[in-house]
């Protein structure tokens, strides 16, 4: 008998339930999320010998555990949260919100989704993944940083900076500024602080470009021998994407791609189908379907003017017209 264990992982506690093939519960437990949670759901586990477990988020909430069963050499399906919900609010049965529940339906879903995905142990992808999210965080914190210190300078002094806020300009500009009044020396301490701040922020983020260059140098890929990708794009690709080989077709790929930070990263080159050329029509068609003819075009009385040559001259063959003199 194969025996589904769907678990509802939480910061302090998980919550287990096990059911067979008819989808009927079989026993349930709730441990503590401590050292020793493995070992007690395992032991827990003992009696059903073939087994899978399936732990809803287990990309999230639910890493550790799922990464620390895949080490115990247990088979373990990634249930997406969704997937469960949507499994316990159409439920016949009890559909309440709570941590039993919540792990059966997690079990069902396992049992009816034939295309979950299996949790495999972290490798150098997860490497690339953590350095590239520390190297985008480090970007944000340093654009926020760079905005609250434009402000406080456009405050101290006339205009501010205008361009891009760099250390060296921040610094000439704090030279020349002298505080004259209690407010003016609080805005004037903690624009120092925010340069230090962005001082710290750019050794950070030199740093966290020379880990990421080595991290994608070890992983032996080929992706920097690609025109425009470099070692920032290429661990954001290899992290967040994994292995590519998964995936049946490109449209996959960006389905999946479709909610990640990277997303505006991964593009399929593809072409716009051509648009067919217009074909003008016999006659033009009347405004918003009406049958009304088309107004005559207004009449400008220009006909019966007598048209005139170049610099005055009468087309007519009569004597030149008189031209004001040029100055």
């Amino acid at each position: 008998m194969h025996v589904v264990i769907g678990v509802d992982p939480h910061k302090a506690s998980h919550t287990a339930v096990a059911i067979d093939e008819a989808e009927d519960e079989l026993s349930s437990v709730k441990v503590r999320a401590t050292r020793r949670q493995v070992e007690q759901l395992v032991s827990w586990a003992e009696p059903f010998e073939k087994r899978t477990w399936a732990i809803e988020s287990a990309g999230g909430l639910g890493y550790l555990l799922a990464q620390q069963l895949v080490a115990r050499g247990e088979e373990v399906l990634d249930v997406p949260a969704t997937l469960a919900s949507r499994i316990r609010v159409l439920a016949t049965g009890r559909s309440n919100k709570n941590d039993p529940n919540d792990a059966l339906s997690v079990a069902i879903a396992a049992f009816r989704a034939p295309n979950l995905r299996s949790v495999e142990a972290a490798n150098h992808c997860e490497v690339l993944r953590l350095l590239a999210k520390r190297n985008r965080d480090l970007g944000s914190h340093r654009t926020r940083v760079i905005c609250r210190l434009h402000a406080l300078l456009a405050e101290l002094a006339p205009g501010g900076i205008a361009k891009e806020l760099y250390v060296s300009d921040a610094e000439r500009l704090m030279a020349k500024i002298r505080p004259q009044t209690p407010a003016e020396q609080v805005r004037y301490d903690l624009a120092l602080e925010l340069l230090d701040d962005v001082r710290r922020l750019d050794a950070q983020t030199k740093e966290s470009h020379r880990r990421i260059r080595v991290a994608v140098k070890a992983s032996g890929s080929a992706l920097t021998d690609v025109y425009g990708v470099g070692p920032i794009i290429a661990a954001q690709i290899i992290g967040y994407t994994g292995d590519v080989g998964r995936f049946a077709k490109p449209g996959c790929l960006r389905l999946l791609q479709r909610h990640r930070p990277d997303r505006m990263v991964l593009r399929w080159p593809c072409r716009a189908p051509a648009l067919a050329a217009r074909e003008p029509t016999a006659q033009p068609r009347s405004p918003h379907g009406c049958h009304h003819p088309d107004p005559q075009p207004r009449d400008t009385w220009t006909h019966l003017l007598r048209a005139q040559g170049h610099r005055g001259k009468d087309q007519e063959g009569g004597a030149p017209l008189a031209q004001a003199p040029d100055h």
